[in-house]
């Protein structure tokens, strides 16, 4: 199950606020603070405009104004708005045209939607410069669409290479301007946005020693030169609508997947924001949302690491009481299966009711599921997993060692003896042979109970059925949750090896 990564933030997206045909005096801003943002947007009259903000890969929505029947109104705050990129949202929720939010928040706007280039910010430099450029996008942008198409369509190698000339000519114009535009305002809310929506330009390739080409230069060029002018400390960032995407990009091409290198990655960058405000928040959110229950085996140990080092040690102030037991139940479900990590010793009792160790099986694979009689899923994969190990898993020296989960079996007297007697008809009945078949009496559970110590469930992450594991010859984990044959072809490597 995905646990998205606004359980941490709660950021409402395209959330309307409360709708009021007035403010209180109390929110009223003054000329030095607050903001103060006076809107006339054409056609709209007597009826409610909004305006909002980027956060990440979402939209907030952060007041709202009814304008009179001239179709004008003012936003009103006691308190300076983070700055960022903005939006005029209609209406009917759609949105309008951007504008620039520094830290001068006293202007006006005024715009007409039947025109794109016809918004007018006064009383704000930032917006000035920024008019300009979306001005200059307008007549440059549609003919680079149009190349865009035309070299989709092109039917001949002479099409495509004139039509990209075009385009390459056509964007490096684009770049040309803004480096202009940060050349003469250096401090300018626009070119710390220019600086970070840059991808690096990579040089010619060197040659190696051997006078080969180094192949491998343009992707390490891009990986040491990617983050070049961006301060992940300024919360500025954050409301941009490219930010997000740019972080989702490096780490999808330019980080290695191995988790020590994501780990190394993701510490940089939060202790480079840990003097924001937003970004920390934003960074240590998006990461626990990814690598919580990663889509990579392994990349558990990520979410582990923050767990450790920023949870636990108290940075997270900001999390209610609920949250926060879901961040560390589930930190301390993960940590004793970590891959490369030796397996949590299972001390359980077979169908005949003598102790099998988990550690007791000699093999050089062991294949450790936890399922369910009644579970439905296990009904289906359960025999899956012994015609895998009737097909090649026995001739590689395989173990399975089968935990049976079922609750039933926590409870003496006839719910236990019913349990076990499904148990062993379900065993029968599939010839499930060959295993060693195994569960924890009621007795052993309330005596770890008693003494405070993890049981089984926590110890393997076992929340949900069948949930499997394969060890090694020393029962170290080398792999858990992946598919039947991805167990096999795992098993196969390792032996050819």
């Amino acid at each position: 199950m995905k646990h998205l990564l606004f359980i941490i933030l709660c950021i409402p997206i395209l959330q309307l606020p409360a709708q009021k045909t007035t403010k209180p005096a109390a929110n009223a801003a003054t000329a030095t603070s607050g903001y103060n943002i006076n809107v006339t947007v054409a056609p709209f009259k007597k009826c409610w405009l909004y305006m909002g903000c980027y956060y990440g890969k979402y939209k907030n929505l952060v007041d709202s104004v009814f304008v009179n029947e001239n179709g004008s109104g003012t936003f009103k705050g006691k308190e300076k708005l983070p700055g960022g990129i903005y939006f005029m949202v209609s209406p009917s929720h759609t949105l309008l045209f951007d504008f620039l939010m520094d830290n001068k928040q006293q202007f006006s706007i005024k715009a007409d939607t039947t025109r794109q280039d016809a918004v007018v910010i006064t009383g704000s430099d930032e917006n000035s410069l920024f008019q300009e450029y979306t001005q200059h996008l307008a007549t440059k942008v549609p003919h680079l669409q149009q190349l865009q198409k035309e070299l989709k369509d092109a039917k001949t190698k002479q099409d495509s290479t004139r039509i990209q000339d075009e385009l390459t000519k056509g964007n490096k114009e684009l770049n040309d301007y803004r480096d202009q535009i940060a050349k003469e305002h250096p401090d300018a809310m626009l070119t710390l946005f220019f600086n970070s929506m840059k991808r690096p330009e990579v040089p010619a390739a060197p040659k190696l020693s051997n006078g080969s080409i180094d192949s491998l230069y343009p992707a390490r060029y891009m990986k040491e030169h990617y983050w070049d002018d961006v301060p992940f400390n300024d919360d500025r960032l954050l409301r941009t609508p490219f930010f997000d995407p740019k972080v989702d990009e490096y780490y999808k091409y330019y980080v290695s997947p191995e988790p020590d290198s994501v780990i190394a990655e993701v510490n940089y960058m939060l202790l480079y924001a840990r003097e924001s405000k937003d970004m920390f928040k934003y960074l240590l959110g998006k990461f626990t949302d990814k690598y919580i229950n990663p889509e990579i085996m392994g990349q558990d140990k990520v979410f582990v690491f923050l767990f450790n080092n920023y949870f636990s040690k108290g940075d997270t102030t900001w999390l209610n009481a609920k949250q926060k037991e879901y961040i560390f139940n589930r930190a301390y479900s993960l940590m004793a299966n970590q891959i490369g990590e030796q397996g949590a010793q299972l001390d359980l009792t077979d169908t005949s009711g003598k102790a099998s160790p988990l550690y007791g099986v000699k093999a050089p694979f062991t294949f450790l599921v936890f399922w369910d009689p009644h579970c439905g899923h296990c009904k289906e994969q359960v025999p899956k997993v012994d015609s895998a190990y009737e097909a090649s898993w026995k001739a590689m020296g395989v173990k399975v060692y089968a935990v049976n989960t079922d609750e039933q079996l926590l409870k003496d007297g006839k719910d236990l003896d019913k349990a076990i007697q499904d148990w062993k008809v379900f065993i029968r009945e599939h010839n499930l042979n060959g295993w060693v078949h195994v569960y924890q009496p009621p007795k052993q559970r309330q005596q770890e109970v008693a003494s405070n110590k993890a049981g089984f469930r926590q110890l393997y992450d076992v929340f949900q059925t069948p949930t499997m594991y394969l060890l090694d010859d020393q029962k170290r984990i080398i792999a858990k949750k992946l598919s039947l044959e991805q167990f096999t072809d795992l098993m196969k490597a390792k032996l050819k090896k």
